[in-house]
């Protein structure tokens, strides 16, 4: 087989084991069960909000973007760096 074909085969195959994804909502095995209910919630969370990364896991980006040039005050302790 030459290495054109070979390359083919491998990518075919590698469309394959991507395809072969979950279709179906997460449920627990057969006799088991979700964690225990936190103390603090009101009902049980389901698979999904529990896979569900909470909001400190992924902060949202709080950049205050300079708007307009303004000179720098003096920085006494902004020395040049010695040799």
């Amino acid at each position: 087989m030459s290495k054109a074909a070979a390359s083919i085969a491998a990518i075919g195959l590698a469309f394959l084991v991507c395809a072969c994804g979950v279709r179906a909502p997460l449920e627990p095995e057969p006799g088991q069960h979700l964690p225990v209910r936190p103390e603090t919630a009101a009902r049980q969370p389901t698979s999904e909000e529990l896979l569900a990364p909470p909001a400190i896991a992924r902060p949202s980006r709080v950049d205050e973007l300079l708007t307009r040039s303004e000179q720098r005050e003096e920085d006494r302790f902004d020395l040049p760096p010695q040799h």
